[in-house]
């Protein structure tokens, strides 16, 4: 029951938070320059929070995906159960 209601508390969030950042997004439509390395681009700053948004999910993602696979190694070790030594 308590698994349940956690996981529509943290699918409540996670709309609320798609719908602040698509706020932001939307009020943010004039251009500006945006300078990288030897690169300037004019574009709109709701296309850079876009970009920015998305680099930010890829980059947590990937991490998660590379601490996952250590963290569950882990829980697997703990939840072995040794057998009697004679």
């Amino acid at each position: 029951m308590l698994a349940d209601s956690r996981s529509k508390f943290k699918l409540l969030l996670a709309f609320l938070l798609v719908v602040l950042v698509a706020v932001l997004i939307i009020q943010n439509v004039e251009p500006m320059a945006v300078r990288f390395l030897f690169i300037t681009v004019i574009m709109p700053r709701a296309a850079l929070l876009a970009i920015t948004l998305l680099a930010g999910i890829a980059i947590g993602i990937l991490i998660s995906l590379a601490l996952g696979g250590h963290r569950s190694d882990r829980r697997l070790k703990d939840l072995e159960i040794e057998p009697p030594r004679q």
